[in-house]
């Protein structure tokens, strides 16, 4: 989750970008569009949708490790936690 206003607020604005697209490639495909534009849609929304995770991936590592030290048991929690959601990016 974003941490800041601006940042929430950045992250809603490509929420709203990649509805917009996702509803653009419904259209495409019930008018049977041609199977190039359908892919190149395809692409921009995964490449939308890698830049948003990409942006609340670093908010989240920022938010966990800038702020004070913590216990080295809860820190090694974190670096699970931040692995996970590493390898079920990278899927």
């Amino acid at each position: 989750m974003p941490h800041t206003a601006e940042e929430k607020k950045r992250a809603l604005a490509r929420v709203k970008r990649i509805r917009g697209q996702c509803d653009a490639l419904e259209r495409a495909l019930e008018a049977e569009s041609d199977c190039a534009m359908v892919l190149h849609q395809l692409s921009a929304i995964r490449g939308a949708i890698s830049s948003l995770m990409t942006e609340v991936m670093e908010s989240h590592i920022r938010g966990s490790f800038s702020q004070t030290p913590k216990a080295m048991v809860q820190r090694g929690e974190q670096v699970e936690e931040l692995l996970g959601l590493f390898r079920s990016y990278m899927k």
